[in-house]
């Protein structure tokens, strides 16, 4: 897939990278929406276990998955795979990681510590 326009920098975002992963981040209202590039091999127990300081990935993502393939894996050790185009939600307390060759691109709208509540995502 051709992702130079999904990788077009974004009027009004701010960037920044953390793990290798690469976030651009635009607020819009109350919520915000970004644009999450995780690279081919990341993992998140991997890349981003040690510098976040939790077992498992205790944030909600919920929006569009545009390019790319992921595994999401549960403390109860479900499995879900999201493959592009694909709608996602992702509740907290998981690991996650890129299949195959190519990125993933998300595009995620949240409410950063209200997520949860105001999309309703969790797993029960």
């Amino acid at each position: 897939m051709d992702t130079t326009t999904l990788l077009a920098p974004m009027k009004g975002a701010v960037r920044r990278e953390v793990g290798g992963v690469q976030v651009d981040v635009v607020k819009t209202g109350n919520a915000r929406v970004k644009r999450i590039v995780y690279p081919k091999g990341f993992r998140w127990s991997s890349n981003l276990k040690d510098i976040v300081g939790t077992p498992l990935c205790m944030h909600a993502h919920v929006g569009f998955l545009a390019s790319g393939e992921i595994d999401i894996q549960y403390a109860d050790g479900t499995i879900e795979r999201f493959v592009a185009p694909q709608a996602v939600a992702i509740a907290p307390g998981h690991d996650g990681w890129v299949v195959g060759t190519e990125p993933a691109i998300l595009i995620e709208f949240d409410f950063e510590g209200e997520t949860v509540e105001r999309m309703g995502v969790r797993r029960d």
